[in-house]
């Protein structure tokens, strides 16, 4: 495998499966186990109809109860792979691999270092995730590449074709001794990108990963851009997104072309005990032929999964409720990563 081959594929390409953790007692779920449970089953039944799912488990008491419990809801354990191993928490899309290819069929896992969101939290079994779960045999014969430098995988969109979008928020707060023209080299080099394209706007209440791009604005095919949109004059977050609206009506695809834009609507404010959470429906999560998108119980649920369709044409749209999410300030994407075709 020469490396220069190497590419970010897109989310919206073929698939071997996706991969999650179940939460559990020594979690940060703990207080409210069974709520999130139940999106976690939903999750598992939305995956398995369209592709197989990787459940990592922490012992084999958990997966036990975590089979009981799709069992219970008539998911297809046929389509699901366990693999026991120690983690902190659930956020798959930030300690899980980042996995490159080539178009010959090679792989390669890029194990940013991952040191919960900026040192808020404990990291340690989350960093040797990727390092695990390459022991455990799951990826086959790719290539694992241990990258000292701390990046998660929800903190990067890629259209596939070179192109890779960012937070100046997000990045700046992990290496706050880096420029921007330093950091744009790493990503490129480290994630053989042939551009970095950077938003200095948009944040979410709530949000504790310092304005991940998966919250705010996704890539789609076609050189569409879909993206968390506040049309509410009144809320804190109305200027704030206006303005990343605006950066994004000023990108442009590598041919000099404007993207194609579609904004989101927005969610009424959910509050727990007073603290407002950040619900956001740009964290979908794209499977073989289908979008699954997270709902919270909000008039605009529906609206939002149209909007998402469009912009995915071809692609069955299928709800996940996530409020139970979102009281750890994440949502659907936050908690998975998807592999490519052939590296299971």
């Amino acid at each position: 495998m020469t490396d220069h081959n190497l590419r970010l594929p897109a989310e919206w390409e073929p698939q071997s499966a996706v991969l999650i953790a179940w939460p559990h007692a020594d979690t940060d779920w703990a207080d409210r186990l069974a709520d999130v449970e139940t999106t976690y089953v939903a999750l598992a039944a939305a995956v398995t109809r369209f592709q197989p799912l990787i459940i990592v488990v922490a012992s084999n008491e958990l997966r036990l109860r975590a089979q009981a419990l799709l069992t219970g809801e008539g998911v297809d354990l046929s389509k699901i792979r366990f693999v026991e191993l120690p983690y902190d928490d659930t956020w798959l899309r930030d300690s899980g691999p980042i996995t490159l290819k080539t178009d010959d069929g090679h792989f390669q896992l890029t194990d940013f270092r991952f040191t919960g969101w900026g040192g808020k939290f404990g990291a340690e079994q989350d960093d040797a995730l990727v390092a695990g779960l390459v022991g455990e045999g799951v990826f086959g014969k790719a290539a694992h590449k241990r990258v000292d430098w701390a990046l998660e995988g929800g903190g990067i969109e890629s259209d596939g074709v070179g192109t890779v979008l960012t937070t100046w928020r997000c990045l700046t707060q992990r290496h706050p001794e880096q420029s921007r023209e330093a950091m744009s080299a790493i990503l490129s080099d480290s994630l053989h990108a042939q551009r970095v394209l950077w938003l200095d706007y948009g944040y979410l209440e709530g949000d504790d990963t310092d304005a991940h791009i998966d919250t705010l604005a996704r890539f789609a095919p076609g050189d569409r851009i879909v993206y968390q949109a506040c049309d509410d004059k009144d809320d804190p977050h109305y200027d704030e997104l206006r303005r990343m609206g605006e950066e994004l009506a000023a990108l442009r695809t590598p041919d000099g072309r404007p993207y194609q834009l579609y904004p989101l609507p927005w969610a009424k404010p959910i509050l727990d005990e007073g603290r407002r959470l950040a619900a956001s429906y740009a964290n979908y999560l794209i499977v073989n032929g289908a979008v699954l998108v997270p709902a919270y119980g909000d008039t605009a649920d529906d609206e939002a999964a149209r909007i998402i369709a469009e912009a995915h044409p071809g692609r069955e749209v299928v709800q996940v409720p996530c409020r139970p999410l979102i009281w750890q300030n994440g949502s659907l994407h936050c908690i998975t990563m998807q592999l490519p075709a052939g590296i299971v």
